[in-house]
């Protein structure tokens, strides 16, 4: 088990009584550090201050500032296990590279997407429009309050911290796909899953979980690539950026109705992707006994038919019983138990390996013993 992390998602300040902000992620890595679980920061300021003696940082840099240089991601062996090499790259993903392609050759001086600066945007921009991407970096870069939502406020920290949340997130990604047996958890935020392709929702700017995903088919040759998303709210972003994708199994459990009323159950995808999203909408107030059924009955199952690569999972904590922004009865326990189900699921079709990416949760007292449970559970405790 490692915990990849970059401490300048901690820079994104959100205006007061926010309830996404800095204080949920430095709540987390404290109490794991203190755990004694390994946490690999890949904040260089944070490298530097380790000292020689310490492990180095692995992975890919977010820039300090949107246009500050960063290394780029160490490479990895493909995942073993895959029998087939990536499919061609999507309509989408050729559109986004031809408009960058279209712009002159010579980015301007210091431009915060010239791609040696930027070396996560090719993995981002493999889901996410380059045109949205240059619009998310102007909008932070003018200081413009919010981007497309007043649930997407804007701070001086938000540009570097999106790019450190992507960069951890693939650090872990490559971690995990180089052997077998791997269980991470990317510890970062802003979250990600309502991101859509074009558009900031819920708190989220880049969909960090769904460009793991694409990373893995496109990166290490992955055939397979599931993903469960057990946030209280339904991964709108995640389930649009793959429905009509055969190679993405997407399986949420959710409250419904709820925000951001997408999730119904009859959402099961389209054209060639029609049975590779499964929605389980829970009503409000469901404890440990209903997910329990919903992911012993539902969600494993489909996991197992899929057999994935890699299991990535959408790590959402809101559906803890006293979370203020969910309305379900989840324990501490329950989270413990759903990671030593997912690990055994992982163990018998993903060569063990999970890669575990935070979402919501927004109980600041209670969510790193959450998470710190869940972690447990990965690990077989």
């Amino acid at each position: 088990m490692r915990v990849f992390t970059d401490s300048r998602c901690l820079g994104h300040q959100a205006p007061p009584g926010y309830p996404e902000r800095p204080q949920r992620l430095a709540g987390i890595l404290a109490h794991l550090r203190a755990a004694g679980l390994p946490v690999i920061d890949l904040d260089p300021a944070q490298a530097a201050a380790a000292g020689p003696d310490e492990p180095a940082s692995a992975g890919g840099s977010a820039g300090g500032s949107p246009a500050g240089r960063a290394p780029s991601a160490p490479s990895a062996a493909p995942v073993a296990s895959a029998p087939t090499a990536p499919s061609a790259p999507s309509v989408a993903f050729a559109a986004s590279v031809a408009s960058v392609a279209s712009a002159p050759s010579a980015a301007p001086p210091g431009d915060p997407l010239d791609p040696p600066d930027f070396p996560e945007l090719a993995a981002i921009t493999a889901l996410h429009s380059a045109a949205y991407v240059r619009r998310f970096e102007r909008a932070a870069s003018r200081g413009d309050a919010i981007l497309d939502s007043a649930d997407n406020p804007l701070s001086p920290g938000v540009w570097p911290a999106a790019r450190a949340a992507v960069a951890a997130t693939l650090a872990a990604t490559d971690w995990v796909a180089a052997g077998s047996d791997r269980i991470a958890f990317a510890a970062v935020r802003p979250p990600g899953h309502h991101a859509e392709a074009a558009t900031a929702m819920g708190f989220c700017f880049w969909n960090n979980v769904a460009i793991a995903a694409e990373h893995l088919r496109r990166r290490h040759g992955a055939a397979r690539v599931a993903i469960f998303d057990f946030d209280v709210h339904h991964g709108n972003g995640t389930q649009h950026l793959f429905e009509a994708r055969p190679d993405v199994f997407y399986a949420s459990t959710h409250q419904y109705p709820f925000y951001p009323g997408t999730g119904a159950a009859d959402e099961a995808g389209s054209g060639a992707g029609l049975g590779a999203t499964l929605n389980v909408p829970l009503p409000a107030g469901t404890g440990d006994d209903g997910y329990a059924e919903a992911i012993g009955e539902r969600v494993l199952p489909a996991l197992r038919r899929f057999a994935p690569d890699v299991l990535l999972l959408s790590a959402g904590f809101d559906a803890w019983r006293a979370d203020p922004l969910g309305g379900m009865a989840v324990t501490e326990a329950g989270f413990t138990q759903w990671g030593r189900w997912l690990r055994q699921l992982a163990a018998e079709t993903a060569g063990g390996r999970v890669l575990a990416v935070l979402e919501g949760g927004y109980d600041l007292e209670s969510l790193p013993r959450l998470v710190a449970a869940h972690l447990q559970g990965l690990a077989g405790g």
